[in-house]
């Protein structure tokens, strides 16, 4: 820890938290960017209590930064908030600052607290208290269940290939489920040598046919769970066009537990990386792609897109007439995608709304 004199205890104070898994460091400065210490704390209770303390300490805290506040900050978050600490999530300095400034935790620590200080860091923090993290949980472990499943069955198609030509005429053209199936029903032969490929391979086959049908039943129930979680607490946003339960929770997801973090459509279409950026020089006056904000959102946001434009007749005629007046399909796509927010902005921070009270 590093102090720089005493100071009164009417200062008013801005702290900065480079946060992990172990530990998390900590800087505080005052209105006029002077910093006045810098400190280590480890990631408990008690840790969180003396780091508000140490604050505390310095001033008046008027605000606190914090890097990763929905993964190795939460728990610090949850315990500032609670304590009457506003907190703004603080991104990572980008790679040019480190180029010029390097990297240490101290330094990181005070890029955060500047960052507050310099009114760059304006993101407020999901509450991740309510039903909402209900629901990314279970969207996380099934969104790890369906990405191992593919890679079963990936793996069990790749064994295949050197299969026997019996085994793989037999197994030839079922599709994935009837295939797993297939493969988990395969006999055992006791009286074969277990040291050869081919019963190596028969082995293997069955391991991955009784995974891959393990992997279904979870993903399946945890689908059940997550569609019956996701139309209690979204019931206006699932019934829009093309809005299925798994779309509806991602979007859920990305907006949080606290709606008032939104403070308009237009800070939704950030957050969800859908507010075109402005591209203009000279005489060329255009627009082009945000590739920031939740990709997760945005990919929602397609695939609720793309079942428009095969299936609801409005939007096939929108798709017509600016077709007609030369745009892109790709501009088109960007075009909905912000009327979709529009709409999901109003439905979703009802719904959150509703849920929270």
């Amino acid at each position: 820890m590093s102090v720089a004199g005493a100071q009164p205890s009417a200062l008013r104070v801005v702290g900065g938290v480079d946060t992990h898994r172990d530990t998390h460091h900590a800087a505080v400065f005052d209105e006029t960017g002077r910093q006045l210490a810098d400190a280590e704390f480890p990631v408990t209770p008690a840790g969180y209590q003396e780091l508000l303390t140490w604050l505390c300490g310095f001033g008046h805290i008027i605000g606190m930064g914090v890097e990763g506040t929905a993964s190795y900050g939460a728990g610090l978050t949850r315990f500032l908030v609670a304590s009457g600490v506003r907190v703004w999530e603080v991104n990572r300095p980008d790679r040019s600052t480190r180029r010029r400034k390097g990297k240490s935790d101290p330094l990181d620590a005070a890029a955060a607290a500047r960052a507050v200080l310099a009114g760059q860091a304006t993101a407020i923090p999901k509450a991740q208290n309510g039903s909402v993290e209900a629901v990314r949980v279970l969207h996380t472990v099934r969104a790890g269940a369906v990405k191992a499943r593919t890679a079963a069955i990936n793996t069990l198609r790749g064994l295949l290939v050197t299969a026997d030509d019996e085994l793989r005429a037999r197994l030839r053209g079922l599709s994935a489920t009837r295939l797993a199936a297939a493969c988990a029903g395969l006999a055992p032969d006791d009286t074969a040598d277990p040291a050869t490929p081919g019963q190596a391979v028969r082995m293997a086959l069955r391991e991955l046919g009784h995974r891959i049908q393990a992997l279904t039943s979870e993903i399946t129930r945890l689908g059940n769970q997550l569609k019956a979680l996701t139309i209690r607490l979204a019931p206006a946003t699932t019934a829009l066009f093309g809005v299925g339960p798994d779309t509806a929770a991602q979007l859920l997801i990305t907006c949080g537990d606290n709606p008032d973090r939104l403070h308009s459509e237009a800070a939704l279409a950030a957050l969800t990386g859908t507010s075109p950026l402005p591209a203009s020089s000279g005489r060329t006056d255009r627009h082009r792609l945000n590739r920031g904000g939740d990709r997760q959102a945005n990919k929602a946001l397609h695939q609720i897109i793309l079942v428009r434009m095969r299936h609801d007749q409005h939007t096939r005629d929108y798709v017509h007439k600016r077709t007609q007046q030369g745009l892109s399909k790709k501009d088109i796509m960007r075009c909905l995608k912000r009327y979709l927010v529009r709409k999901i902005y109003r439905t979703i921070t009802t719904d959150l709304a509703l849920t929270t009270t």
